[in-house]
């Protein structure tokens, strides 16, 4: 058996060399650790098994006749990420560029399909020239399958998308399809198509950066949900993210033990938010302040500003987040920040991971262009993602909560389990000066002195509604808090409705508004 075993060793040996020594340089030269190199440092020391390294093409097309593609350019397998479980599919650009052909297609896909199977995490590492165009139809099928494994899997586990490289062409739904995205900063870029496509098409002359970089994909379009300095960056940053999540959606996330007391006051709290409801201040400072040993891992920060999401704990249990950003265009909610929302709460609710909701926001955002950016539609998306849920969510007004905005925020009626609000709250339809101007205008019109009638009418307005304790009175707010007992409520709340369930009528899902 000497002999067979030796050539074992060799086929395997030659695989692991990926695209033999030039190539690995050059992968280096760019900045860029190689597949095996990513999935060494992913995975916890001796768990990776890898799968069908010896898998291969079946093209005899322009010139792949006999070209060898160590493990069809993608290194697909499972160990333990933290002590756990994870599928992971790394594509290696040493070999053929890592393009995308039939079989390396269907390595991917069958991956998914195991990880959904076997009810773990999926994260793939895209490093890719995109498509083989040599095979055709075989390549194009191969993405169908992909998409499809990535749909059928999506709401069941976990799937993370780190983008190592380029990932162009039709490729590039496979990120997006993904639950989030990481993204090198100066490696990782995403497009649809390429800067060379572009110009031949479309007679548009722009650079890869610009077109498919950062600032194309975690500031304006929203498509990047972390950005990462390198490859060591990237991974690091995504094994801490799969700690705050279950490894499928049969499963709660597991409880950690902090070290914090879930009934520490916060007495910085108390006067820290300005008393004008037009003076900004940043809403990182209170959630610093409240989550476990103030460590909160946001998600997209630099795209819409306005609201922030991301994953904490409290007493120990992960959390999903959002809070109104009131030093960034007020806290208004805008297209953007709805999208950003809504798709946030819905992963939460999928992975049983339970909501905090922080309210500082004065409105939906008004005006033609987000009129015609269809404001509506996208607002509407808050709306069905709260309201769908069914995982514990607990909201606390801290300052504005006005109009729809309060309703978009996940109120007690669009979902809310229990509601606090600090004394500062105005809870209201619309600010006293508004109210004023419509339900006394001709009131004041007709005045002797419209002046004195006007600041009258406002201040009974505002005595009346700008305040927490109307919505208490009627039952809409459960509790009037100081500031400094924010984190302890919290915490009590979330203990209180850990085994929380919900029996609804049968329907296979809400028809959102896309």
């Amino acid at each position: 058996m000497r002999e067979i075993y030796k050539e074992l060793a060799q086929r395997k040996e030659k695989i692991r060399q990926m695209g033999g020594e030039k190539a690995v340089a050059n992968q280096k030269k760019a900045g860029k650790w190689t597949a095996r190199e990513r999935i060494e440092y992913f995975f916890d020391p001796g768990t990776f098994t890898e799968i069908a390294p010896f898998l291969k093409h079946r093209s005899t097309a322009f010139g792949m006749a006999g070209k060898d593609v160590p493990a069809e350019g993608v290194v697909v397998g499972y160990g333990k990420v933290n002590g756990r479980m994870v599928m992971a599919a790394a594509e290696d650009y040493t070999a053929m560029a890592g393009t995308f052909g039939e079989y390396h297609g269907k390595k991917f896909a069958q991956a998914i399909d195991m990880a959904k199977e076997m009810g773990i995490p999926f994260v793939g590492m895209n490093d890719s020239g995109g498509a083989r165009l040599q095979e055709g139809i075989d390549t194009l099928e191969a993405y169908a399958w992909l998409f499809k494994s990535q749909n059928l899997a999506s709401g069941i586990i976990p799937q993370l998308a780190l983008l190592m490289g380029p990932c162009l062409g039709g490729q590039a739904y496979h990120p997006v399809m993904q639950d989030f995205v990481f993204q090198c900063r100066k490696t990782g870029f995403m497009g649809i198509a390429g800067p060379a496509f572009v110009k031949t098409q479309l007679g548009v002359d722009i650079d890869l950066e610009t077109l498919c970089g950062i600032e194309a994909h975690a500031v304006k379009s929203g498509c990047t949900h972390v950005v990462v300095e390198d490859d060591k960056d990237c991974l690091e940053k995504t094994k801490e993210l799969l700690n705050f999540f279950p490894q499928n959606n049969k499963e709660k996330p597991a409880r950690v033990e902090t070290g914090d007391d879930p009934l520490r006051l916060v007495p910085e709290l108390d006067g820290l938010v300005p008393e004008h409801t037009l003076m900004p201040y940043d809403m990182h400072e209170i959630l610093f302040k409240i989550v476990d040993n103030g460590y909160f891992f946001e998600i997209s920060p630099d795209f819409a500003k306005n609201v922030i999401v991301g994953f904490a704990r409290f007493n120990g249990r992960s959390t999903g987040v959002v809070a109104s950003q009131p030093n960034w265009m007020g806290g208004v909610i805008d297209c953007n920040a709805a999208d950003k929302v809504a798709r946030f709460v819905r992963f939460c609710d999928l992975f049983n991971i339970p909501l905090v909701n922080i309210h500082d926001t004065p409105a939906f955002m008004i005006g033609p262009f987000e009129e015609w950016k269809g404001i509506l539609r996208h607002g509407a998306k808050m709306l069905y993602a709260y309201i769908d849920a069914t995982v514990p969510k607990v909201s606390v007004i801290i300052r504005k909560s006005f109009a729809g905005a309060y309703l978009g925020m996940c109120c007690k009626d669009t979902g809310a389990d229990l509601v606090f609000a600090w004394p500062e709250a105005t809870v209201t339809i619309v600010g006293a000066e508004t109210a004023a101007s419509v339900i006394f205008a001709k009131e004041i019109k007709g005045a002797e002195n419209p002046e004195e009638v006007k600041a009258t009418r406002i201040k009974e307005y505002r005595d009346l509604y700008e305040n927490p304790y109307s919505a208490a009175e009627r039952g809409y707010i459960d509790d009037v808090i100081m500031p400094s007992e924010t984190r302890k409520q919290i915490c009590s709340a979330l203990d209180l409705l850990e085994n929380k369930t919900v029996a609804r009528p049968w329907r296979k899902f809400s028809n959102i508004n896309m």
